[in-house]
């Protein structure tokens, strides 16, 4: 198992990749990645960290976008909906996802100390043992609370 989520090279090549990656998805489902959906998604992408609904509302209205918590809960929905982000429910909030387009079912670390998210790849391996047991499972939710390397490195 990997995270994603506490180290990245290059923050902007990782926007990048995962915008193109949501514009393919998009596309290849038929669905429209609209200029608001694809801000709030770029929105989510600029920190690690879950981002509030009111959060990227804020966001939204500072740039002209919208000011109404419709705006951002029908484009976190679409994002959810469509593979492209998470619902943190322990925070009732959202992060990108770290693999838009892959079949998964993540568990999530979230750091007490910065706030980050790291996505893992899988959630447990609850897959081939609810096979094994003739269960199909429809959603995961595994969401671990802690401390990431940077804010274990500041209490050391």
């Amino acid at each position: 198992m990997s995270a994603d989520g506490f180290a990245c090279g290059d923050h902007s090549a990782c926007i990048r990749g995962a915008i193109g990656a949501a514009e393919a998805r998009c596309a290849a489902s038929g669905a429209r990645l609209t200029p608001l959906r694809r801000r709030v998604l770029e929105i989510l992408l600029e920190g690690h960290a879950a981002m509030g609904a009111y959060d990227v509302l804020a966001r939204l209205d500072a740039e002209g976008l919208g000011s109404k918590p419709p705006v951002a809960y029908r484009a976190l929905g679409f994002l959810v909906e469509h593979g492209l982000a998470h619902r943190i429910e322990r925070l009732s909030a959202y992060v990108a996802c770290a693999r838009p387009g892959a079949a998964h079912a993540p568990a999530f670390l979230i750091c007490r100390g910065c706030g980050a998210v790291a996505e893992m790849q899988d959630a447990g391996g609850l897959s081939r043992p609810a096979r094994e047991a003739g269960f199909v499972i429809e959603q995961v939710v595994i969401e671990a609370e802690g401390l990431c390397p940077a804010c274990q490195e500041g209490t050391a």
